[in-house]
């Protein structure tokens, strides 16, 4: 089936008694174990709305299985705690999410777990393994300058030396791109993002190989970050319209990252879909479509980010990303507040750098709004 067809159908729990064509709410957090070959849990990723909302994402990301997180950081936090112990070394793209950042600077040193951050040049993360190496990590497009780095180069260093690959794939979406399919293990998802869509959900998701799958689920069920029936019933049905959301916000962004690119007040736009992105031809070549985020920069001294942010009308300045409505963030102060000023200029993050994740709405309004903000 195709990516709109899946998103519709794939993984839909068949209802027999009723023949509703929505899958039914099992509101259960206690089951019944006897003549049944494993028992069901919530925290253990077993219970049948848990599962459908799986069986739909591994369709859309070619996977043979997965697990459905209460949050994308307990997604990427279980992954790494499933595959590393003391004395173990990852290397880190890094330029990632600062969640994600923080989350490996805080906690690592004291489980005695090493780690390299380098940039998204294949050779020199290449250069930066160990022979304690266990996990290469990576996230493309990245968060919040969207740089590209090349999936398939990257799955290849791995495997050649039989590292574990991971991928932080949330703001590409299984829609415009699928890693599984260019060598990488591991697919990692923000659910609260594209894959709820609404701004409304908070979840996570891993999709993999099912020995993959059998070994994360051992340390995710004692990490608890596990979802509630009527949880996982909202993103199946968010699910259903990814691909037609997806697709309107790559459109627009498409249209908006070139409108403003020759917009006088704007200093620099990052954008893959940009034939003047550095990483244009290496995303050309591993998506489909360029995502619904990009980052622009604004001058500080000539134009103050702040009373941009306070001139929108119709564009909100709120955290996270993907939903239907387009909102935007300063990066300093949100995703990657948690990064030392230091960190933050090495970067490439400034003062001036707003991140827009561009929504469903009519594009040229969406350009108008940014317009009229930049010149008041």
């Amino acid at each position: 089936m195709k990516k709109d067809t899946q998103c519709v159908h794939s993984g839909t729990y068949k209802d027999d008694i009723t023949k509703g064509v929505n899958s039914p709410i099992f509101t259960s957090s206690s089951f019944g174990y006897l003549d049944i070959p494993e028992n069901v849990y919530p925290r253990y990723f077993n219970t049948p709305n848990q599962k459908t909302v799986v069986s739909k994402l591994c369709a859309l990301e070619n996977a043979e299985d997965g697990l459905l997180f209460s949050s994308g950081m307990a997604a990427i936090s279980t992954v790494l705690f499933s595959f590393l112990s003391s004395g173990d070394h990852v290397v880190l793209q890094r330029d990632i999410y600062g969640g994600t950042h923080h989350f490996v600077t805080a906690e690592f040193e004291r489980f005695g777990i090493e780690h390299s951050f380098v940039s998204n040049h294949t050779a020199e993360i290449e250069n930066a393994v160990r022979k304690n190496t266990k996990v290469i990590y990576i996230e493309t497009p990245s968060n919040p300058l969207l740089r590209i780095t090349d999936i398939e180069a990257v799955a290849l260093i791995a495997r050649s030396k039989n590292i574990l690959s991971v991928i932080d794939g949330t703001f590409a979406t299984p829609i415009n791109q699928n890693p599984l399919d260019l060598g990488i293990d591991i697919v990692a998802h923000s659910g609260t993002k594209y894959i709820g869509g609404h701004s409304d959900i908070c979840c996570g998701a891993v999709l993999t190989t099912r020995e993959l799958t059998r070994r994360i689920i051992s340390s995710a069920a004692n990490f608890g970050g596990s979802l509630n029936a009527l949880t996982c019933y909202l993103i199946e049905r968010s699910l259903k319209t990814l691909s037609i959301r997806v697709a309107k916000q790559n459109r627009n962004a498409q249209f908006i990252a070139q409108q403003l690119e020759t917009n006088p007040h704007i200093h620099k736009v990052y954008y893959p879909g940009l034939e003047t992105h550095e990483g244009f031809d290496i995303a050309k070549k591993q998506m489909r479509a360029f995502g619904g985020m990009l980052s622009f920069e604004v001058e500080p001294h000539a134009l103050d980010p702040d009373r941009f942010l306070r001139n929108l009308r119709l564009i909100r300045p709120a955290v996270s990303l993907g939903g239907v409505e387009t909102i935007i963030c300063s990066p300093v102060t949100t995703s990657h507040a948690k990064i030392s000023p230091q960190e933050r200029a090495e970067l490439g993050i400034t003062e001036g750098l707003l991140r827009l994740s561009v929504g469903i709405e009519d594009g040229h309004d969406l350009l108008t709004d940014i317009e009229q903000a930049l010149s008041n």
